[in-house]
């Protein structure tokens, strides 16, 4: 044990000494709506990034659908990014953004229950064993690498299935995020409700929303809100670069899904300047390492320290991510989607060529939007999918894809 203990004491002196190599000036460093000055808070930064959970490769679990590989080595690095984009907005469900890891200290048991969301078993609601066989009905063979629509959209349906996290997922379609659609997804009505006719009007328009659901009494569903967006043709046109960088400094933010062909990253946040130069670089949590198979142990929890980075922040500059990317975003209450509406209307929308739409009516050329539900199936939880042939109910969406080279 101490000489495990070591090991993670010198994983944190050389994150200390990386960071050394960050400009000491009052510059900011933004990490999922949460900033950081460089100069004063470096300790701090260090703790909100190895706060996050880390999903990385593993190998030696059981074989997917019984007979399919037992590693995702080489092919499931962008389905480790989602996983990791799913947790955080989990944490921020049940401990809030400003929760902290520390290693070795006693978490609270929805952390815990949490972490065991995304073990790599199939009765796992979000395991590789679970997206992985999702994919399926995606159009991606168990073993083929996914793009970040893809894994949005897997995420979407397997949600339909966690009755305890009980999120309402919502995937943009066309760059285009329809604020209707998600009110209407969202709003339940409390338990005490007997009749539909309760249920807040669809046509609520901004001005009256909040008014609406306080007279009529409807309960939020917390929202899980992705916007994969193709920013360019072979690379991301620069002019969306400001844009993209603002949406790590909402409150809402769970960061980004992207990378370059065949090669995923979970991105938090950037660096605000470097050198008093306006920064450009991104950084992000890295899925390639490949661990073992960690199960919970005989008391029933999960030996949490491969699930956390405690290695230094990786950096990219943006311009060479490729163009598909998705955005993710978490609103656990109404109040909390307004406000994100408000600020892309702020910061997003005021681009002559904006990153995407926001819109409050269901565009009229669109089919009718009709809330996901859980298909009839023989099984309820996660062990809904054992085999491919349960997956016909889903419909196959179109995908914004990284470009294979």
């Amino acid at each position: 044990m101490e000489s495990v203990l070591s090991k993670y004491e010198d994983q944190i002196t050389i994150f200390t000494d990386y960071l050394e190599e960050y400009p000491d000036t009052d510059e900011l460093v933004w990490i999922l709506g949460k900033q950081h000055l460089l100069k004063t808070e470096k300790s701090k930064l260090l703790s909100d990034i190895s706060a996050r959970l880390w999903f990385t490769y593993r190998r030696k679990f059981s074989p997917i659908g019984g007979t399919g590989p037992s590693s995702d080595a080489g092919w499931g690095c962008m389905l480790r990014c989602g996983q990791m984009m799913l947790a955080q907005a989990l944490i921020c469900r049940h401990l809030g953004r400003d929760w902290s890891w520390e290693k070795q200290k006693e978490q609270p048991k929805e952390y815990q229950r949490i972490l065991q969301c995304f073990l790599d078993r199939k009765d796992c609601c979000y395991s590789i064993h679970q997206m992985a066989q999702m994919g399926v009905g995606e159009g991606k063979s168990i073993g083929e690498w996914f793009g970040p629509n893809t894994v949005a959209q897997v995420l979407k349906k397997l949600a339909l299935f966690d009755e305890w996290n009980s999120l309402a997922v919502y995937v943009s379609m066309d760059n285009t995020v329809v604020i209707e659609d998600i009110k209407k997804m969202c709003r339940v009505l409390p338990l005490s409700a007997d009749t539909a006719g309760d249920r807040p009007p669809d046509s609520l328009t901004a001005s009256n929303q909040s008014k609406g659901t306080s007279a009529y009494c409807s309960a939020w569903k917390p929202l899980l809100l992705i916007v994969p967006l193709r920013l360019g043709i072979n690379q991301i046109n620069p002019v969306y670069v400001d844009a993209f960088k603002e949406c790590f400094k909402m409150p809402q933010s769970l960061g980004a899904l992207g990378g370059k062909p065949n090669n995923a990253y979970y991105f938090i946040g950037f660096l605000g300047k470097k050198g008093g130069i306006t920064s450009d670089e991104l950084i992000f949590l890295d899925p390639h390492t490949t661990q073992t198979f960690v199960d919970t142990e005989e008391n029933g929890t999960v030996n949490d320290q491969t699930f956390h980075c405690l290695q230094s922040p990786q950096r990219m500059n943006i311009l060479n991510l490729d163009p598909s990317v998705a955005l993710g975003f978490f609103c656990k209450e109404e109040k909390d989607f307004d406000n994100w509406c408000s600020l892309v209307q702020k910061e997003i929308l005021k681009e002559n060529l904006r990153m995407f739409e926001l819109v409050q009516k269901h565009p009229s050329h669109w089919p009718p939007f009709v809330p996901p539900a859980k298909p009839e199936v023989t099984t309820t939880g996660a062990e809904f999918i054992d085999s491919t042939e349960q997956l016909e109910e889903f419909d196959l969406e179109e995908d914004f894809e990284i470009l294979s080279v």
